[in-house]
């Protein structure tokens, strides 16, 4: 039916360890892009990244001694981890790596250059330095065109980047991910949220996503935050009782609300860590807890609105759109958060459809850099067959 919610047809991606229920991604600067989605520990090498059986990075040679055939680099930056895949232009993966974050947007467009070259360069070096046919790097937090261009000038000066450079918002990267429809709008919900439209011809809507000060709300910061607020308030009796209180104090392994807030404003409990909490909005919701089904339903009104608000602004209300969303709250699939999400935009975009992306964003990333050399459709398949399972 129209903007009802299709099967996700990509595998997931460190993130759900049941219904509704989200898990980080294992994070480690040594650890190699394996399996559908998941991490192994790497065999060293000269690599560096070579991975075990089952891998998603072919071994390879390391006794390479001419650099002929040209490669691409493909790069997503989050907020949580940088991945980087080495790709022959046949769509075959030759390495990669996972090292932590350096978003441009929080430490500077050139310390974040400098720390994606370092591990970029040793991954070449590994294969005598062929010539790159494309980079393309996909960070979040580039939000606006000086953002972009600032960082393309810094990833410049590495011989890796001087040629074809495909620099933007890694949102961009999802939508590739999710339909090869030139017009399409994609909503990220991850630690915060972002969302992008494209034409047919070529025109671009993009939403500053910067938390309040542009007016967002949702995501695993949002959604953490709730969390706490619905437990303190029941606890001091501004509110009603809630079972988000006692998951709240099961997860901090703390006793009482009052020792959770002492914990936060003490900084004995890092903040940094309340995105964390996200997955007992859903828990509690599935137990039908009425303050997280609120929670719930507000998130899915988040979602629409952006995605509505991308599709009015293309002119695309009365026509076929597919909405891709994706971001680790949406690949957790609860199907609480699933069923608003169908309900809502079957009203508020009766023709748009929704699409569900769990697959890693490196893939998006992939097959951009493919589109811009070209590829044939073999190395598109190539490539999703290896990094979407």
């Amino acid at each position: 039916m129209p903007g009802s919610l299709v099967e996700p047809v990509e595998t997931d991606v460190g993130v759900v360890a049941g219904p509704g229920s989200l898990v980080e991604p294992v994070e480690t600067n040594a650890s190699v892009l394996a399996g559908p989605g998941s991490l192994v520990e790497p065999v060293e090498t000269s690599v560096g990244v070579l991975a075990g059986p089952g891998s998603l990075v072919e071994p390879v040679e390391t006794n390479v001694t001419v650099a002929s055939d040209p490669v691409i680099v493909v790069v997503d930056g989050g907020g949580t981890k940088t991945d980087v895949i080495v790709l022959g232009l046949d769509g075959r993966v030759l390495a990669g790596h996972r090292a932590g974050a350096f978003i441009p947007q929080f430490i500077g467009p050139g310390p974040a250059a400098r720390e994606l070259n370092a591990v970029v360069s040793p991954l070449l070096r590994a294969f005598n330095d062929p010539p790159v046919a494309v980079a393309g790097v996909y960070f979040s937090g580039l939000d606006f065109a000086f953002e972009v261009e600032a960082f393309r000038a810094e990833l410049g000066r590495f011989g890796w980047a001087s040629q074809t450079l495909l620099v933007d918002n890694d949102v961009f990267a999802l939508m590739r991910v999710g339909t090869d429809e030139p017009t399409a709008v994609a909503v990220v919900c991850g630690t915060g949220m972002n969302c992008i439209g494209r034409g047919a011809t070529g025109e671009v809507v993009r939403f500053a996503a910067l938390g309040d000060v542009s007016g967002d709300w949702g995501g695993g910061a949002s959604l953490g935050h709730a969390a706490l607020w619905h437990a303190a308030r029941a606890a001091d009796g501004r509110g009603p009782a809630t079972a988000l209180e006692p998951l709240v104090l099961r997860a901090l392994g703390c006793a009482t609300m009052a020792e959770v807030i002492e914990g936060y404003h003490t900084q004995r409990l890092p903040e940094d860590g309340i995105p964390g909490l996200a997955p007992l909005i859903f828990e509690a919701a599935g137990g039908g807890d009425e303050a997280a089904l609120g929670v719930v339903g507000r998130q899915a009104d988040e979602l629409v609105a952006f995605a509505r608000a991308a599709i009015v602004r293309l002119g695309v209300l009365d026509q076929p759109c597919p909405v891709v969303l994706g971001g680790g709250v949406i690949a957790a699939r609860d199907p609480l958060l699933l069923a608003a999400i169908e309900e809502r935009l079957a009203k508020a975009a009766p023709l748009a459809k929704a699409v569900v992306v769990s697959a890693p964003p490196i893939l998006g990333a992939a097959l951009l850099a493919l589109d811009a050399v070209g590829a044939p459709a073999a190395a598109h398949a190539r490539v999703r067959e290896a990094l979407a399972g």
